[in-house]
C-alpha cells in the first residue's frame, strides 16, 4: 500500500516571526478520499505545495507516487481556450474534450473563446475536463468548487467518487461529505486525520470542544479550591510550629515533639495539595488550544419604508439581443433573502448588476424602489488594493467596526498591516464580507460572497443573517448555505 509520510516538518516564510508548520508529522495512505479543511490562513494550499517540492522546509516528505495539482497554471490566458486545455492534456482528442464539456452541460463554443473572456465557472470547468482527461496521478485539488454551479458540483462529485485517492480542500460542506472518507484539519496548534465525512468530523469536534470547555471550567473550580485549602494548611502548619515554645495554663512544658510531628503532618499535606494543583494547572494548560472563537458578527439593517423593493414580471436578461432564460416574475419584500440559482452563464450575476444601477439589457418589466440603501459584494476582488485603512477609509465605513469584524472572521493582526493585493483570496472576500456588514443597508447585494471563505466563518455569516434578518438577495453555490438562510429561491432555466 502506497503511502505518503510527513515526519517533523517545520515551514515559515521569510518575514513572519511563526512558522507555518512546526514539527508536524503523520501518514496518509494513498487510497484515501481526503478533505483538507482549516480556517483562511493556516496553510492548506502551502502544505499542498510541499508535498509538490515548491518550497525548502526542515524536517521530511516521503512519497512513492506521482502528484497532479489542480487547478493548473494558466499562462498566456488570452489565447484560445482549445489551446490551454491541449497543452495540459496533450494526448486528448478534440472529441473527448468536446464530449468532457458535453457531460457538464456546457456549449464546446466556449473552446473557441479567449480564456481570459470567459466567465469564472466556465473557465474552472475547462480546467476540471483537463484533470478528467490527465492519468491517474494522485490528485492534489485545491478549492475546485468555487464559481461551479450546482450541476458542475455534481458531476465533480461522480468523477471523484471513481477515482481511487486524493487530497482535496474545500469549504463546501455538503460537497464534502459526498467526496471523502477521512478529514485531515489543520488546527491552531496541530494537524489531526480523522477517518469519516465532514459532518462525522464536524460532530467529533463538537464533543471534543465540549468536552475540552467543561473539563477547563472544573479545573478552574478545582485550581482556586486547593489553593485555598493549601494556603488555609501551610497557616495551620506555620501556627502548630509556633506553638512548640508555648506553656499550658498549668505552667508545664509542651509536648514538642508531638506538635513537632503534627506540623510536618500538615507541611507535607501543603505539599501533596501543591503538586495537586501544579498537575491541575498543566492538565489546563493542554486544553482549548484547538477551539476556535466563533464570535458573533454583527448585521444591523434598515428597514425600508417601500415595501416591496422589488418587483419584476415576466423578466428576462438578454446578451446581444438574445434573451438567455425563461421569463420569471418576483418580489423582494422587507425581510426576504433571496437566492437566485441556475446554471453557470446563466445570467444570475447580470440581475444583480442591474439591481445596483448598471446598465443591462433586459425584456419585460423590473421596478427597483428609489432610494434605496443598498451595499454590495462583488464576485470578484481583483480591485481590491492598497490598506485596509485606505480602503475603509474608500468605501466609507466605520474603520473600528470593519476591523472587529475581520478580527472576528480570523484576520489577524499582523495581516491589518499588509498591502490587500499580497492577501489570501479568502481574505479578500473577508474583507467585501466585513465592508458589507459594517454598512447599515435596506438591501444587501452579495455575489458569491464565500468563494474561498472557510467553513468556520460561513458559519458565522450565516448565523448573522439569521439573527439580525437583513433583506438579501444573493447568488451561492453553497446548498448548505442557500438551504440555511435564503426564505425565497428564484431559479433561472437557460432557454
Amino acid at each position: 500500500m502506497s503511502q505518503i509520510s510527513v515526519n517533523n516538518l517545520s515551514f515559515g516564510y521569510d518575514g513572519l516571526l511563526n512558522n507555518v508548520f512546526e514539527n508536524v508529522s503523520f501518514n496518509i495512505d494513498t487510497d484515501w478520499k481526503l478533505g483538507l479543511i482549516g480556517r483562511n490562513g493556516k496553510g492548506k494550499t502551502t502544505f499542498l505545495k510541499l508535498l509538490l517540492g515548491k518550497y525548502q522546509y526542515q524536517g521530511t516528505i516521503s512519497k512513492n507516487v506521482e502528484f497532479d495539482y489542480f487547478p493548473f497554471e494558466v499562462k498566456n490566458k488570452e489565447r484560445m481556450a482549445i489551446e490551454i486545455v491541449q497543452e495540459i492534456t496533450p494526448n486528448s482528442e478534440d472529441w473527448e474534450i468536446i464530449k468532457e464539456l458535453n457531460l457538464l452541460n456546457t456549449d464546446p463554443e466556449i473552446l473557441y473563446r479567449e480564456f481570459n473572456l470567459l466567465s469564472g465557472g466556465e473557465q474552472i470547468k475547462l480546467l476540471l475536463i483537463s484533470l478528467f482527461l490527465k492519468g491517474n496521478n494522485f490528485l492534489l485539488i485545491d478549492e475546485p468548487t468555487n464559481h461551479l454551479d450546482i450541476e458542475t458540483r455534481d458531476n465533480l462529485v461522480k468523477y471523484l467518487n471513481k477515482k481511487k485517492g486524493f487530497i482535496v480542500v474545500s469549504h463546501d460542506r455538503n460537497f464534502l461529505d459526498k467526496v471523502v472518507n477521512h478529514i485531515i484539519s489543520i488546527n491552531n496548534t496541530n494537524i489531526e486525520i480523522q477517518k469519516g465525512n465532514f459532518s462525522s468530523w464536524q460532530e467529533n469536534k463538537e464533543n471534543q470542544d465540549n468536552f475540552e470547555l467543561m473539563q477547563n471550567e472544573k479545573l478552574q473550580k478545582d485550581i482556586k479550591r486547593l489553593n485555598i485549602a493549601s494556603r488555609n494548611t501551610a497557616n495551620w502548619s506555620d501556627k502548630i510550629e509556633k506553638s512548640k515554645y508555648n506553656t499550658t495554663n498549668s505552667g508545664s512544658s509542651i509536648d514538642r515533639g508531638y506538635i513537632g510531628h503534627q506540623s510536618a503532618k500538615m507541611m507535607k499535606k501543603s505539599k501533596v495539595l501543591e503538586k495537586r494543583i501544579e498537575k491541575s494547572i498543566e492538565e489546563k494548560s493542554n486544553l482549548l488550544k484547538n477551539i476556535d472563537r466563533n464570535d458573533s458578527l454583527k448585521i444591523v439593517p434598515l428597514i425600508s419604508s417601500k415595501n416591496p423593493l422589488i418587483i419584476a414580471k415576466d423578466f428576462q436578461i438578454k446578451y446581444n439581443d438574445n434573451s438567455i432564460f425563461n421569463k420569471v416574475s418576483f418580489d423582494i419584500k422587507n425581510g426576504d433573502r433571496v437566492a437566485i440559482t441556475g446554471k453557470n452563464g446563466v445570467g444570475k450575476s447580470s440581475i444583480l448588476k442591474l439591481i445596483i444601477g448598471n446598465q443591462i439589457q433586459y425584456n419585460g418589466e423590473i421596478k427597483v424602489a428609489n432610494n434605496l440603501k443598498i451595499s454590495y459584494v462583488a464576485q470578484n476582488t481583483e480591485n481590491l488594493k492598497g490598506s485596509l485603512k485606505e480602503f475603509g477609509r474608500s468605501q466609507k465605513v466605520d474603520e473600528s467596526i470593519f476591523k472587529a469584524m475581520l478580527s472576528k472572521m480570523g484576520v489577524s493582526n499582523i495581516e491589518f498591516d499588509k498591502n490587500i493585493q499580497e492577501m489570501s483570496e479568502g481574505q479578500k472576500k473577508k474583507i467585501l464580507i466585513a465592508k458589507s456588514i459594517s454598512e447599515s443597508a435596506d438591501l444587501y447585494i452579495w455575489d458569491e460572497p464565500l468563494n474561498y471563505i472557510d467553513i468556520l466563518t460561513r458559519i458565522q455569516i450565516e448565523e448573522a443573517i439569521l439573527k439580525y434578518e437583513p433583506t438579501m438577495v444573493f447568488v451561492e453555490h453553497d446548498e448548505k448555505f442557500v438551504e440555511n438562510v435564503a426564505t425565497k429561491i428564484i431559479k433561472l432555466e437557460n432557454k
